[in-house]
């Protein structure tokens, strides 16, 4: 029986042996399926970027798609086609593609693999890398045009392939990028041709003729040009010419809208629906005196498109794009006038000249310049002679219900700013707190008594020189230098020379003047006032201990005028230092307050 059991054994393996084995084992033999791929589903996109309409675009990437799948039995039953998205943002930022990855955890989808018209289009970088595992982990396959079939993860060729694909279409889009870009560069250098966007205030865009492109001619495309509203030039011109007489961005914003003057998104709403058409700001009016394209030649390039991380930690998420201000190199100007000048480029020129000397010089300069004057419901005691000592700006009145107070907030420092670091987020000084100590001392200081002692302590605050003679004469040959300097940078602007060419150097003059003009604002010569004049000055200023017992606002807010008081508050120690100039010097004192 055995034997017998061993021969039939024998018997059924030597006649397939394979099989006896599959079963043993419980292997199961796939055959080759004929009934085709199936239902697939499409995706591709088509950017802003492309110079065909997305319907054409779409058209051709579906025929693409179905030459490829349908003799291979695939029909496609879902189509995802995202429009107006840039191959460089990430599956799950572009609204059709995030919709095909949750669709892909949808057991009812109907579809089983997801086909592309073409690669490049669709990935960028390693985002294949990244997308390629959400497919497979839901047992959907991807067919790629450029693999000639569908997509093996175990293939190390087709994932190399992939790798490629990637690189590629960043490469092309860099190369279009760059392309585009060099030839409306050569179209400003050499035609001075508008490339389009908002037309600066001040500007209307108007039919130029046919397009000079014969091709776009044919197709009715016309040129753009602009011209001059001159409704709008005269409040070009005006801000120009208040500036140059030397008033500041808010205080020239600010009687424009004293005079009902509209401003440029509510002038022209239809390409400012960004803006909320609110008035005149200072920043308005800043953008206009920087605007070089007001001399009449076309400017191209002054600000660039940069992509940054949208998260740094998460590189996966892909880039943002943002706009900054470009580098004088990236700057591109007309080789001759392309449109009709608002202002002339020797009064642009000095305008940025003197914006620059603003800068290079601080506070120092930026306190002549006339401010806004904004008008208030009460009197400021300290207003503008209030300091931090941490960025040394001046704080803000801050009404309370409690009380007036003066405040420094760290929020408006600019980023990246030294003082941020060390800076509390608000520093506050009550207002009645700091008058009282001053009031105490001020008193204390012009009392009769103390006349004497007041007069000898501002006689000798004259004697020490901070620069000797020698010190001042060279402050002074490098003013004039410096000052000639700029002198022939202007004429040679005027006579035709490139502003960009001299910046580098006309930076240098300004920092070496701005530096000299301190210098010499700081020397102090000795005995400049004898004490009969410091006599004289103290009576001029009236009986002191009667303004201060009467505590008028006013009565105080001239007084402090008067002797020029300035407070510098420290808030990490909480003291102030109270500086006054009745005879153009020093003397100063320290009192504890603040909260």
């Amino acid at each position: 029986m055995g034997r017998q059991g061993r021969e039939h054994m024998t018997v059924d393996i030597s006649g397939d042996p394979w099989a006896t084995l599959d079963d043993l084992l419980g292997v199961e033999v796939v055959d080759a399926v004929e009934e085709g791929i199936g239902p697939v589903a499409f995706y591709g996109r088509c950017s802003t970027e492309d110079n065909q309409d997305p319907e054409t675009s779409h058209g051709w990437q579906v025929n693409n798609a179905r030459k490829f799948i349908e003799p291979l039995g695939g029909t496609i039953e879902a189509e995802f086609f995202d429009v107006g998205q840039s191959r460089s943002v990430p599956w799950e930022r572009r609204r059709e593609a995030s919709r095909l990855l949750a669709a892909l955890k949808d057991p009812r989808r109907g579809w089983s693999a997801v086909v592309v018209g073409e690669g490049t289009r669709c990935w960028f970088g390693n985002q294949f890398s990244l997308i390629a595992p959400k497919f497979a982990a839901y047992g959907v396959d991807l067919w790629v045009p450029e693999l000639g079939g569908k997509f093996d993860p175990r293939n190390p060729s087709h994932t190399m392939l992939m790798s490629m694909l990637g690189g590629m279409s960043e490469s092309e889009r860099q190369h279009v990028q760059a392309r585009v870009r060099a030839a409306m560069d050569a179209q400003v250098l050499n035609e001075g041709r508008h490339q389009g966007g908002r037309a600066p205030y001040g500007y209307n865009v108007v039919d130029g003729g046919p397009h000079p492109n014969p091709r776009k001619a044919a197709e009715g495309y016309r040129l753009r040009v602009l011209e001059i509203d001159e409704q709008a030039a005269e409040v070009v011109r005006r801000i120009f010419a208040e500036y140059l007489s030397g008033k500041g961005d808010r205080a020239i914003a600010n009687s424009l809208n004293r005079d009902g003057i509209p401003c440029p998104s509510a002038r022209r709403p239809e390409q400012n629906r960004h803006r909320l058409a609110d008035g005149w700001q200072g920043s308005t009016v800043r953008s206009i005196l920087e605007n070089p394209r007001y001399t009449g030649y076309a400017f191209f390039g002054r600000w660039v498109r940069q992509e940054t991380l949208l998260d740094p930690d998460d590189v996966a998420a892909g880039h943002v794009v943002r706009f900054r201000r470009a580098g004088a190199d990236r700057v591109v100007r007309s080789r001759r006038p392309a449109h009709p000048a608002i202002v002339s480029v020797e009064d642009f020129t000095r305008v940025q000249l003197l914006r620059r000397s603003k800068g290079a010089a601080g506070l120092r300069t930026a306190r002549k310049a006339e401010r806004s004057a904004r008008p208030t419901k009460r009197a400021y005691l300290f207003r503008g002679r209030i300091r931090c000592g941490v960025c040394t700006r001046k704080m803000e009145a801050s009404p309370r219900a409690h009380g007036m107070y003066y405040r420094c907030p760290a929020r408006t420092l600019a980023p990246g700013s030294p003082a941020l670091a060390e800076h509390p987020p608000a520093v506050y000084l009550r207002e009645d707190v700091i008058r009282d100590e001053i009031n105490t001392w001020l008193g204390g200081l012009f009392a009769p008594e103390n006349i004497d002692q007041t007069v000898a302590a501002l006689l000798a605050s004259q004697e020490v020189p901070r620069a000797t003679s020698t010190t001042a004469e060279t402050a002074k040959k490098r003013l004039a230098d410096a000052e000639a300097r700029l002198r022939r940078f202007q004429a040679a602007i005027a006579a035709g020379v490139d502003p960009a060419a001299l910046m580098e150097a006309i930076n240098e003059a300004q920092a070496e003047r701005a530096a000299a003009r301190a210098e010499l604002d700081d020397e102090r010569a000795p005995n400049a006032l004898s004490s009969a004049e410091i006599h004289a000055m103290i009576d001029s200023l009236g009986d002191v201990g009667t303004a201060l017992s009467n505590a008028k606002p006013d009565r105080l807010a001239s007084l402090y005028e008067a002797v020029d008081l300035q407070v510098r508050y420290e808030p990490t120690e909480r003291v102030a230092q109270i500086t006054i100039h009745p005879a153009s010097r020093v003397n100063s004192v320290r009192v504890r307050g603040g909260t």
